[in-house]
Formats: structure tokens, sequence, C-alpha cells
């Protein structure tokens, strides 16, 4: 029996999620958690700003593409249209929560962003302008698919002593993100990708989960990181039970 994109694409995936899943575990640790709390915020900040834009650029693409006879222009077009709606206005919940942890907004907004954002957001840039805007599903795939835990929330309010208000990004992502995951899944099967754009997909989405990845083992850096194959079976975002 065939499979569909999607699973083909998950499949994929798993080949990446211990180092995932040990970055994160580690940098959900308890130890210093307020701080680096505040740094993630930062970090995410960066990289989520980027997401409408990086949407309003390949729909503005495809624009073009539907004009040639591009099959994946229209239902690709479609599902960006819908999916700019749900993420706008994400970027100011960062900084609300930052405010609310005891941060500053200038502390997102005035430092340069890092080689390790850059590369993770950036090269979907390069993709959509000199490939194909497809690419894009890759990114959001591995955004949504290794969104924050259910059981975050509580572990960094029990650590830290945060309010509520301090914790809104990580509690709504926790549930919205799903339900934007199995959007994009099924959009996978229905697309008539082909080899070489279902390729495309495949090395967005494992460039990105390598470049979060990396991103997450940096910011958990202020003490020694465990072997990522060895931290056990944790959650995706690292929060054991």
């Amino acid at each position: 029996m065939s499979t569909g994109a999607s699973v083909r694409l998950r499949t994929k995936l798993l080949l990446l999620e211990p180092e995932f899943r040990g970055a994160t575990h580690h940098m959900w640790r308890a130890e210093g958690l307020l701080p680096r709390y505040r740094t993630y915020l930062c970090t995410m900040h960066a990289v989520i700003r980027a997401s409408v834009p990086l949407m309003e650029l390949a729909l503005d693409r495809l624009r073009g593409r539907a004009a040639s006879g591009d099959p994946l222009a229209a239902p690709l077009a479609g599902y960006l249209a819908e999916h700019i709606r749900e993420e706008e206005g994400h970027d100011a919940w960062l900084l609300e929560d930052l405010r609310a942890a005891g941060g500053a907004g200038e502390d997102a907004l005035g430092p340069l962003p890092s080689p390790l954002i850059a590369s993770l957001v950036g090269s979907q840039y390069y993709w959509i302008e000199h490939h194909h805007p497809v690419a894009l599903l890759g990114y959001i795939a591995v955004l949504e698919g290794y969104a924050p835990a259910p059981g975050l929330t509580d572990h960094i309010a029990r650590r830290t002593g945060l309010p509520a208000a301090a914790l809104r990004t990580v509690r709504e992502h926790s549930v919205l993100d799903t339900e934007h995951l199995d959007e994009l899944y099924a959009l996978l099967d229905r697309l008539p990708l082909g080899r070489g754009r279902e390729a495309a997909v495949a090395v967005s989405a494992l460039h990105s989960l390598d470049a979060l990845t990396r991103l997450f083992v940096r910011l958990g850096r202020s003490a020694p990181a465990p072997s990522p194959r060895g931290a056990g079976p944790v959650s995706p975002m690292g929060v054991t039970p």
C-alpha cells in the first residue's frame, strides 16, 4: 500500500528527533530556567516575527506561478492566505510574555539575530525566491510539529513562579499547532507534488529541524549538555511526565 507525502515526511523527520528531544529536554531543565526562558522568548521572537513575511513573500511569488499554469500555485496560495490570518500577531504575544517575565521589548528587538536564526529563517527566503515556494511547507511542518508540549506551561510556571501572563505563547501554541499541523499534512497529501517538489519540502523540513535543534542546544548551553541519544523517552519539547 502506498503512503502519502505527509507520512513520508514524518518518517524522515524521525531520524533527527532524538537530537532535538535531547536538546529541548536539557534546555527546559529547572536549573537557571527563569533567565533562560527570557532568552528563549527573545530567540523565538526573532524566528516568529519572520513567519508572516515569509508566507506573504511565498504568496506573492505564487501569483506569478499561477499565471504560468503551475498546478501547485492555487491550492498552496489558498492555504497560505488562511495561515497568514492564523499566525498574525503571534510575535506580539512573545513581547508581551517577555515583559510579563521581567524582560523588556528591547531585549528582543535590539540585538542582531544570531547566525543560527539566519540559517533557520533565511534559507526559506532563498528557496522561495530561487526554487519554489512549496519548500516553505517543510519549514512550517517543523515549527508546527515541534511546538511546545502540553505540559510545558505548568513546568515553567512551577520552576520559575511566573504568572500566566508570561506564558501565553507556550500555552496557546501547545494547542493551536496540533490543529495547524493536521491541516498542513492534509494539504501535503492533496497537492500534486511530484518527486522533485516533495524532495524540496523534505530538504526544507530536515534543514529546519536541524537548525532548530542547534538553536536550542545553544540556548541550553549554560551547563554541559547530556548526550542527546541518552536522554531517554521525552515529549517533543523535552518535558518529562
